[in-house]
């Protein structure tokens, strides 16, 4: 190989190389991204299924209380 075909594969390699790279970084920063969205998604139910146990607990109270009247 004479000096010009080298010159041009070593830059095809790092130009490939650097491009990979950013292809990298850009699907981490999206997966990084979606977890960060998903970890808000189940903080958001968890706080609904809360809410929900405590309605839940209410409705068990009353209907308790609506029992012993009837008894």
């Amino acid at each position: 190989m004479n000096r010009t075909n080298k010159l041009i594969l070593g830059a095809v390699v790092l130009g490939s190389t650097l491009l990979a790279g950013c292809s990298s970084n850009a699907k981490i920063d999206q997966l990084s991204s979606d977890v960060q969205t998903l970890s808000a998604k189940v903080d958001q139910l968890s706080n609904d299924v809360n809410a929900m146990r405590s309605d839940v607990q209410t409705a068990k109270d009353d209907a308790a209380r609506a029992n012993q009247r009837l008894d």
